[in-house]
C-alpha cells in the first residue's frame, strides 16, 4: 500500500509559480503511474498531468500544457508538479494520485492524497 501526502500549495499572484510535491510511503512507489488532479469549488475533479512509473512518458491537460511540468524522483518516492505562469482559473485543491495505468481518468486511480490548496490572485 502507498500513502500519499501533498505539499507546496499556497497563495500566489497571477503569473507566479509554485511547485507541488507528493511524497509517497511504501516500497512500491516506482510501480505506480502518478497523476495530478484538481478540483475547484462547485466543479468536478479534473485531470492535470500524469507520468508513467519510469518517468519516460508524461501527458498534460490542454490547460496545463506549456505551463506545468510533472516529474518524479523514484529514489525519493516523490512526484512533483511545477506550475508556472499561474492564472486565477488555476485556483483549486490539487491532489496527487497513484494508478497502475498512465491515465487521465480519475476512476483509474486507486490511491489519493488529501489535497493541497492553490489560490491564484488576480
Amino acid at each position: 500500500q502507498v500513502l500519499l501526502v501533498e505539499s507546496g500549495g499556497g497563495l500566489v499572484q497571477a503569473g507566479g509559480s509554485l511547485r507541488l510535491s507528493c511524497a509517497a510511503s511504501g516500497r512500491t512507489f516506482s510501480a505506480y503511474a502518478m497523476g495530478w488532479f484538481r478540483q475547484a469549488p462547485g466543479k468536478e475533479r479534473e485531470f492535470v498531468a500524469t507520468i508513467s512509473y519510469s518517468g519516460s512518458r508524461t501527458y498534460y491537460a490542454d490547460s496545463a500544457k506549456g505551463r506545468f511540468i510533472i516529474s518524479r524522483d523514484n529514489a525519493k518516492n516523490t512526484v512533483y508538479l511545477q506550475m508556472n505562469s499561474l492564472k486565477p482559473e488555476d485556483t483549486a485543491v490539487y491532489y496527487c494520485a497513484a494508478s497502475r495505468f498512465t491515465d487521465q481518468v480519475p476512476s483509474r486511480y486507486d490511491l489519493w492524497g488529501q489535497g493541497t490548496q492553490v489560490t491564484v490572485s488576480s
